[in-house]
């Protein structure tokens, strides 16, 4: 089986394709269009291709890529189903005032890095503070390696509820049902190019909703990850604990990365048994897609490839 680095992310009636030299989004439009848009990524520095730094490295790039894809789509849906017409509030004159000002013309990437901050200090926050600061109020004894082993089993499995909670709670949003059967026709068609099979709805079709190379699956390894990390650094009072748990963030990323990608490229089984808890629960992230859905899958897997320098929408 022909294995590829290709991945992508769902969007609002659409789908990001990333490949090793370009991304190429496609959305549909309420006419039934499917809007397709390429521009080749930048090129990478050289700290960008050393293992384990160009995980975190590769993690930021990502998510702001994939904010200005969502911004993209949403666009779409604004034109389509908003009021054109409608004159925007004063508090939204406001901040546009105020921050136009500041930023001028890099208003708009302003906003998306501050998006990417802000998701990246929730997610660290909610999964990786919080669950310190609750195994913290529990009574073992942290001058004791079965203290330290106790403390470091319970924050990790506070962050496992977390995170499970998290992901069912978000499945059962009625507007997410169809994020998840864009995120399910991503993984088929990457399944189905995989297999060399010919990218058509039939062939895509009969393709597992279900991929290892899965963020879903990425963020899971990083609580396998982090719990055995943070086992080695002690248990302190729980400010330096949250110090030490930032500042290892990027390596925790980085070797996480490594692992996603080692694994959507082997057969061994340990990577197989790592990523299972991962794969099980992309049953809450992927949803079976529809023909239409397919359709935009292919059609931005296949254009993931061809480079447009003169395009600049996104």
């Amino acid at each position: 089986m022909k294995k590829t680095s290709i991945g992508g992310q769902a969007l609002i009636e659409g789908l990001l394709m990333m490949g090793p030299e370009n991304v190429a989004i496609a959305v549909r439009k309420s006419d039934g269009e499917i809007v397709i848009d390429t521009r080749p990524l930048p090129k990478k520095n050289k700290l960008q291709k050393i293992p384990i730094v160009r995980g975190a490295f590769g993690l930021f790039r990502q998510m702001v890529i994939g904010v200005k894809a969502l911004m993209y789509s949403a666009d779409f849906v604004d034109l389509e189903e908003g009021d054109s017409s409608a004159e925007p509030s004063r508090f939204e004159k406001f901040i546009d005032k105020l921050f136009g000002k500041i930023f001028g013309d890099k208003f708009k990437d302003a906003v998306i890095y501050f998006s990417v901050i802000l998701a990246l200090c929730f997610n660290v926050g909610l999964f990786i503070l919080l669950p310190n600061f609750l195994a913290d109020l529990l009574p073992f004894n942290k001058e004791s390696t079965v203290g330290v082993i106790c403390y470091n089993l319970f924050e990790g499995l506070i962050r496992v509820t977390l995170f499970f909670g998290y992901i069912a709670s978000t499945s059962m949003l009625k507007d997410m049902k169809r994020i998840w059967e864009y995120h399910g026709a991503e993984h088929k068609t990457i399944h189905c190019y995989e297999h060399e099979d010919e990218l058509t709805v039939e062939n895509v079709r009969k393709y597992s909703t279900k991929h290892p190379r899965c963020g879903t699956s990425f963020m899971f390894t990083v609580m396998i990850i982090s719990i055995l990390l943070f086992s080695v650094t002690g248990w302190h009072n729980v400010w330096l604990n949250m110090l030490i748990r930032l500042s290892l963030m990027p390596l925790v990323a980085g070797i996480s990365l490594e692992l996603l990608k080692f694994a959507g490229r082997s057969e061994w089984k340990i990577f197989k048994i790592i990523n299972a808890p991962g794969m099980a629960f992309q049953r809450f992230t992927t949803r079976e897609p529809d023909d239409s859905q397919i359709e935009v899958a292919i059609a931005a897997f296949n254009n993931v490839t061809i480079r447009d320098k003169n395009s600049d929408k996104w």
